[in-house]
């Protein structure tokens, strides 16, 4: 018992750390993030972050891959009492929850843009982002085939690029008031619609 006490214990307290990394560098960047100002923002020592993620280069990938996995719990949970979905409102649903007017989904999307946006000059972070980034595009990929499963590999791995960068685009104005909210799912819903068409052409 002891020892799952303490396991969890230092899982929370990792948990804190990443909170607070998300927290900080949506509010102040990437070259904002100060390993003490961390500390004081995730309640622990600048030794126990250290201890966890070795530098700061690990506190950056371990946000990245945290930021990633709360992104796939808000984008697929669902109601117990929830009516199923099919293929394609499984795939809207997916993608429009991005777009939340809730405090964890505008932290997650900040904090995404602002390490994207430090990438462009950080060749080790830029690694990191491009395979979180292909791992996202795979999984819309699969959703995508789902809906239609005739297309080819190709063709949904091109659907997917679009309808991720989209979500980015789309995320940033939004976030950044120069798009309603509900403008910006709009333009998502007939996005998706339009990709669907054109996957089910022939030869696709």
């Amino acid at each position: 018992m002891g020892t799952q006490v303490g396991c969890r214990l230092v899982a929370d307290r990792r948990t804190a750390i990443l909170e607070g990394a998300a927290r900080v560098i949506a509010r102040r960047g990437v070259r904002g993030l100060r390993v003490e100002e961390l500390a004081a923002e995730a309640g622990v020592s600048t030794a126990l972050i250290y201890y966890h993620f070795k530098d700061r280069a690990g506190i950056l990938r371990a946000t990245l891959e945290f930021i990633n996995d709360r992104a796939g719990r808000y984008t697929t949970e669902r109601e117990p009492d929830a009516p199923p979905l099919d293929a394609q409102g499984e795939l809207e649903e997916t993608l429009l929850l991005e777009f939340q007017d809730s405090p964890e989904v505008r932290e997650n999307s900040t904090a995404w843009g602002e390490l994207r946006a430090s990438a462009v000059f950080d060749p080790d972070l830029r690694e990191d982002l491009a395979r979180a980034t292909l791992v996202w595009v795979q999984e819309v990929g699969e959703l995508l085939g789902r809906v239609r499963p005739m297309a080819g590999a190709a063709a949904l791995a091109g659907a997917a690029e679009r309808l991720t960068a989209l979500v980015e685009g789309l995320s940033s104005r939004w976030l950044s008031g120069s798009l309603p909210l509900a403008h910006a799912r709009e333009l998502m819903t007939t996005a998706i619609a339009a990709e669907l068409r054109h996957l089910a052409q022939p030869d696709r």
